[in-house]
């Protein structure tokens, strides 16, 4: 094969692959994280976190919930929330519907360290935990 031609199909095969490439090393694009109702009891004790309720109409709290924002005006609501982009904030809602939109929102705004409750306040309840203020 001439020099020419090898030179090109390297400097193809190498633009493919940096078009190719991802913003973090892993190769994975920034998620959030889903969490358990253990998971999030054990965050709640041993971790500084933002806990954030994210159901519309008010269904009740967790315990140790530090702001209500609902799902779907996360975004004009940001003041809200630490400044740090990097600060653990876990959403919840009463299934899971709503936080994981407020989660996607959340990361696509530039958040790193965001989780979810799976499964929500029917979940917290199943556990036989309580919600406060219903």
């Amino acid at each position: 094969m001439p020099q020419k031609l090898i030179s090109i199909l390297f400097l193809a095969t190498a633009l493919v692959a940096a078009a190719c490439g991802s913003s973090d090393s892993t190769g994975a694009s920034p998620s959030y994280t889903d969490i358990s109702v253990s998971e999030l009891q054990k965050m709640l004790e041993d971790e500084e976190l933002t806990l954030v309720n994210t159901h519309i109409p008010f269904e009740g709290n967790i315990a140790g919930t530090d702001v209500s924002i609902p799902y779907n005006e996360i975004s004009g609501k940001l003041d809200q929330l630490p400044a740090n982009k990097d600060a653990k904030i876990v959403l919840y809602c009463r299934s899971g519907s709503m936080s994981t939109d407020a989660a996607t929102t959340l990361v696509e705004r530039g958040y790193t360290n965001v989780f979810e409750l799976d499964g929500g306040m029917i979940a917290w309840e199943k556990a036989g935990l309580p919600l406060l203020g219903r």
